[in-house]
């Protein structure tokens, strides 16, 4: 463990001593990917980064994307955003989801959830704006707190959280013949998910340490380890992502016949792992 710690730490410090160029070129994947790389990296998610299967998720701020450069790139999937509550959909989200398509990249649709509307009505506008694609990945719930939003940034009930989700859970899985996929975040995961849903492949968010660090009691199919990632066809930053499982658990995770939620040891609050007990450097999210 200690040696493999030491491995990911002299990479971490060779990305940062390095012209940009050559180090986002050479800094992921193992180096199988090209010009992909991080603006800022952070060596407590360094172990992302030595995952073979990597993606991106987009929305609108990403502007114009060349989605044959992402693909010719290494980036496998990408998480695309699509709608937001009752009424809004992301204005790139067509062309996003046509461009990848079309260069290959293997693509999900995702929703994200406005706690001021009801639950029927954010699920009857993700069926009006999304249509059902069998060489699609599953869709994506994006459950977090919105605290910036304008109209809505309170927070709801736990219970009422949950039972949202649910009915969008099950309605996503009808409309799609697709098991959903939920994203979340470090808080809204310990005061509405932890412990709950397990049977879901969760896409989690952690930019400053291990999963298993920040998350108590959660399998993972998805990382979103950085949103200053930088990829080729993107203009500036990006998220960027990895899947948890092998070559053979990818091919197996998009072809349906499994699914990939690999533990690594639950660690109670406040525990640090090594490497993040090393580098207190970024803010995590």
């Amino acid at each position: 463990m200690d040696k493999a710690l030491a491995v990911l730490r002299a990479g971490l410090r060779l990305c940062a001593i390095v012209p940009l160029g050559m180090a986002l070129a050479s800094c992921s994947g193992l180096g199988l990917m090209s010009g992909v790389g991080d603006a800022k990296p952070h060596v407590g998610v360094a172990s992302a980064h030595f995952r073979p299967v990597h993606g991106v998720d987009i929305s609108r701020w990403q502007g114009k994307v060349d989605w044959a450069a992402v693909r010719d790139g290494g980036t496998r999937f990408a998480f695309i955003k699509a709608t937001e509550g009752g009424d809004h959909i992301d204005p790139r989200f067509k062309d996003n989801w046509e461009g990848a398509r079309k260069a290959g990249v293997l693509r999900g649709a995702y929703h994200f959830v406005y706690w001021c509307r009801p639950a029927e009505e954010q699920t009857a506008w993700f069926r009006r704006n999304v249509q059902p694609d069998a060489d699609a990945l599953p869709p994506v719930l994006d459950a977090e707190w919105n605290g910036a939003s304008p109209t809505c940034g309170r927070k709801i009930p736990r219970d009422k959280a949950l039972a949202m989700i649910r009915v969008m859970l099950r309605e996503m899985e009808a409309h799609t013949g697709k098991k959903p996929i939920i994203y979340t975040d470090i808080t809204f995961h310990r005061e509405v998910l932890e412990g709950e849903l397990k049977d879901y492949p969760f896409w989690i968010r952690s930019t400053a340490a291990e999963p298993q660090v920040r998350y108590n009691d959660r399998q993972w199919t998805f990382w979103q380890f950085t949103t200053t990632g930088r990829v080729p066809g993107i203009d500036g930053n990006v998220d960027r992502n990895t899947f948890h499982g092998t070559e053979t658990q990818w091919s197996e995770f998009v072809g349906g016949s499994a699914k990939i939620q690999i533990t690594e040891g639950a660690v109670s609050e406040g525990a640090k792992s090594v490497t993040e007990a090393s580098w207190s450097g970024l803010p995590d999210y």
